[in-house]
């Protein structure tokens, strides 16, 4: 588990920044690679948001310790 934990965290700091350049600059990182709603784009939004969905877990350890 501890390996789908890594790439989960990674995938929400690749959201998280790409939420920031769009934020800050209104520049989508992820778009501007892949093209502006293509289906690779909205296969990796979908798999940014499980590692999300993933990562509240991590919550439930914080509070076990």
């Amino acid at each position: 588990m501890k390996a789908l934990d890594i790439i989960a965290l990674v995938l929400v700091i690749i959201g998280a920044i790409n939420w920031g350049l769009i934020g800050l600059f209104g520049f989508d990182l992820v778009a501007k690679i892949f093209g502006e709603m293509s289906m690779l784009t909205r296969i990796i939004y979908v798999i940014v948001a499980i590692s999300g969905l993933w990562s509240i877990r991590f919550f439930a350890k914080v509070d076990a310790d």
